[in-house]
């Protein structure tokens, strides 16, 4: 997760617009029918169909050295390879026309014998431009189909005055238990000594099933009581009610970490957590290149402290990544990271695109880059870029086989806080992939052609 950019004014115009590097305008599937009941019962985890045989696309020349960034328009969401999605609105989306979301996050899985689609993300609460210095929560949407309908998940039934598809929220820190913690001490929403008021905002959750069982990994950002990431687990179905892990009642996940200036050190842990599982085992996947393996009830991690550390092939000038994401795709490991496409100039004056986190370089795109390894922990290859302007992501398979990333056209800085583009940001957009084979072992942006 990157900044927030509150106080962004974001109004309602066409979503996509423009040629090549500029997505074009794309049509949105009609929301006519409900998503069916997403809880489970007998159940597996998607297992990707083999990719056809035959001619696969080739790996094309990285920009050297290694650290440059690579803005090929081929790259880029354009009207022929994406979408944004039709994902129902809620009340407070009527005037925007579309939900405002930023970290989309879609995935597949089989449940009762049938595909059942998810979506989730970073949302802003009623009235405010961002979801900064507060917000209000996680949302779900469902579908049987990756076009849509997208429904919001039945939440009613299980908190009749709450909005419709809210799972979880600090608001809901009032149904705690002496058995059940709904929400942790250090999750609920606090005041400060006026800077900000009201604070306490969730961060890019996603959603996991894992043995049967529903699980979402979110984070507690900037503004709230302690900063981290925490798993939360279901009593139900992917509608919830969602508990916290026994292993995040006290704090987030791993050790103190480095923060910015205005945040108390004393507070802020890692970032941005992701869940991978394979078989009957998962992992915590964090900021700042660090992993750990769930204990087998999933309450908590087995290393609460000093994590291990991905085995990977840093830049040069290794700068600030976010993100991480792994998806495990033909027996290789793709372990995903947001990264800022950075430009200024040449020494003959012409433009200069790179990951250097140096003075004068200006943000340009928010970009997923993504290295493979043979095994989950490394070690992994060098760094290629995905596609451009896509960063904060995850990758998945449709239930057809079809390779998909999610993006959501950070409108913080860059390319997409242009006054002319903001309207184009903070999306709920899906890009087709393509795999280079098993000998390029590459899954990127599915290019023209």
């Amino acid at each position: 997760m990157t900044g927030f950019g509150d106080g962004l004014k974001v109004g309602r115009r066409g979503l996509l617009g423009g040629a090549a590097g500029v997505l074009g305008a794309a049509a949105l599937p009609a929301a006519s029918a409900s998503a069916a009941s997403a809880a489970p019962a007998v159940s597996g985890a998607l297992a990707a169909p083999r990719p056809p045989k035959g001619k696969y696309p080739e790996n094309w020349p990285d920009p050297q050295p290694y650290g440059l960034a690579d803005p090929r328009p081929e790259l880029w969401p354009t009207k022929e390879n994406s979408f944004v999605m039709p994902l129902e609105l809620r009340p407070r989306d009527e005037e925007l026309g579309r939900v405002w979301i930023r970290d989309t996050y879609v995935n597949c899985f089989i449940v009762d014998g049938k595909p059942l689609y998810v979506a989730t993300g970073t949302t802003n609460a009623e009235g405010l431009p961002g979801p900064g210095p507060y917000n209000d929560g996680i949302f779900v949407w469902t579908s049987r189909s990756v076009k849509g309908p997208w429904k919001l998940a039945e939440t009613t039934k299980i908190r009749p005055k709450a909005d419709k598809g809210k799972v979880w929220s600090p608001e809901f820190a009032s149904e705690n238990t002496s058995d059940t913690t709904y929400v942790a001490p250090w999750q609920e929403w606090w005041e400060d000594d006026g800077q900000f008021g009201k604070r306490g905002n969730v961060w890019a959750p996603e959603i996991h099933y894992h043995r049967g069982v529903w699980y979402i990994m979110a984070c507690m950002g900037d503004h709230s009581a302690k900063v981290g990431s925490f798993l939360l687990i279901s009593e139900g179905g992917v509608e919830g009610p969602y508990r916290v892990a026994k292993g995040n009642l006290e704090k987030p996940f791993g050790d103190l970490a480095p923060g910015p200036d205005w945040v108390d050190k004393e507070r802020y842990h890692f970032i941005d957590g992701s869940m991978y599982s394979e078989g009957k085992n998962a992992w915590l996947v964090l900021h700042s290149h660090l992993y750990a393996k769930f204990t087998d009830d999933m309450e908590d991690i087995v290393t609460p402290t000093n994590l291990p550390k991905f085995q990977e092939k840093p830049y040069n000038q290794e700068p600030y990544l976010e993100g991480a994401f792994v998806i495990k795709y033909e027996k290789k490991y793709y372990h995903l990271l947001a990264a800022w496409n950075r430009t200024t100039l040449d020494a003959d004056g012409s433009p200069r695109f790179s990951r250097e986190p140096l003075s004068g370089h200006k943000q340009y795109q928010y970009d997923t880059v993504v290295a493979v390894s043979d095994k989950f922990e490394g070690p992994y290859s060098e760094r290629y870029t995905a596609g451009v302007g896509i960063g904060h992501n995850n990758f998945f398979v449709d239930h057809t086989g079809k390779l998909w990333a999610t993006f959501f056209l950070n409108p913080a800085s860059g390319y997409y806080s242009n006054p002319a583009r903001v309207d184009d940001a903070a999306v709920a957009g899906l890009v087709e992939l393509e795999w280079t084979g098993p000998k390029g072992n590459r899954l990127q942006v599915k290019r023209p052609g």
